[in-house]
């Protein structure tokens, strides 16, 4: 229990380094690759998010989604896409999932943080992703992202409404 106190803190003490070192650089080209992150917990539709990136003229090779399972036992039955659990990272930010470590590393046009839990995982791979303009529904840490819609992750049309709007008024699609 004490170790995972310890291991919590030094993630996070690598995600604040990680986020005060950060240049802001937005470019201003067009969207066509985007990557999405979400927690199973809070919303569990890997289609609706296809169907939204393919009403944005986003080809499937140019997407991925992934999600956080808290509990690998309980969620993992029945899913045939991308997920990673806690038991995925290490101490100082290290993660240890290959397909993980290639999304981070992917230089995605847009990185879609779709969660509002507070959870160290999910803000180490919104951290230390290599995506160029970053959007939440969070407001806990303004530093994460590039662009904020403050909504529940139950409203989604919500969601895909106001993203779809303020990315044709900043000219991104």
């Amino acid at each position: 229990m004490i170790l995972k106190a310890f291991k919590k803190k030094s993630n996070q003490k690598y995600i604040n380094n990680i986020l005060n070192q950060r240049h802001v650089a937005v470019n201003s080209k067009k969207i066509e690759s985007v990557g999405v992150i979400f927690s199973l917990n809070e919303f569990g539709d890997f289609d609706v998010f296809r169907a939204f990136l393919n009403e944005l003229n986003i080809l499937p090779p140019k997407t991925k989604i992934i999600a956080f399972v808290d509990d690998e036992k309980k969620n993992t039955d029945t899913l045939w896409d991308t997920y990673f659990t806690p038991k995925d990272f290490g101490w100082n930010g290290k993660i240890k999932n290959v397909d993980l470590q290639s999304f981070v590393e992917k230089d995605f046009d847009a990185l879609i943080c779709f969660y509002k839990q507070n959870t160290i995982e999910l803000d180490l791979i919104t951290a230390t992703s290599n995506a160029n303009f970053k959007i939440g529904i969070s407001n806990k840490d303004n530093r994460l992202y590039d662009f904020i819609i403050d909504v529940n992750p139950k409203n989604f049309d919500v969601f895909k409404t106001e993203l779809k709007k303020y990315l044709t008024v900043l000219n991104k699609i």
